[in-house]
């Protein structure tokens, strides 16, 4: 097993870059993904996060609301804390757990974390890639593409480390500053790089 670190900002491309990675034979370790499956309705993280922020974080259908959460928890550091102590450790576990099941193959295993930066080397990984963007281009996509508010998607830019932060730890950079076949042929770029790290 190979693995390779993917993170970027909020509004960066991450998702689009994983998909093309996966499409060209990478197995990708989703941490947004699992934090969703880790939040349905039914589960340990779910009961454990309506007790503590009440019953208005859930919608209609009975699963999480999102933006709900959002705006209890990204205006107020202790409410965010007592988030990240029911869902990180979770996470962490199925992350843990996937990577055991890979770890006798010969897969390229892309981790792909938004706060790898941040968890100072909680994986270890051979190399990071870091999808970059302006942060003002990706607050523009998030907000006319996601429908996200701007004082939202600016309230969990500051709770990421900067832009610096991330590029000085990068091997390999991805700039999405342009158009989606301009993405491709940097992915394909990092596909070739991570076949060098073998």
């Amino acid at each position: 097993m190979l693995v390779v670190g993917l993170t970027g900002g909020i509004g960066s491309g991450k998702s689009t870059v994983s998909t093309r990675l996966a499409a060209a034979g990478a197995v990708v370790v989703d941490a947004d993904a699992i934090t969703r499956e880790v939040q349905q309705p039914g589960t340990e993280v779910f009961d454990a996060m309506v007790e503590r922020f009440g019953p208005g974080i859930v919608g209609p259908d009975g699963a999480l609301d999102r933006p709900a959460v959002a705006d209890i928890v990204f205006g107020d550091p202790e409410a965010l804390r007592d988030l990240n102590a029911i869902v990180h450790p979770a996470v962490g576990a199925e992350i843990v757990r996937r990577m055991t099941e890979l770890a006798d193959s010969d897969s390229v295993v892309v981790l792909d974390v938004p706060l790898m930066v941040e968890s100072k080397n909680a994986y270890p990984v051979a190399g990071l890639l870091v999808v970059d963007i302006d942060p003002e281009v990706a607050v523009r996509r998030l907000v006319e593409q996601r429908g996200m508010r701007e004082a939202d998607v600016r309230a969990r830019m500051t709770r990421q480390a900067t832009r610096e932060e991330r590029l000085a730890r990068a091997d390999f950079v991805i700039h999405n500053d342009g158009t989606l076949d301009d993405l491709a042929t940097q992915v394909d770029a990092a596909w070739e790089w991570i076949a060098t790290l073998r």
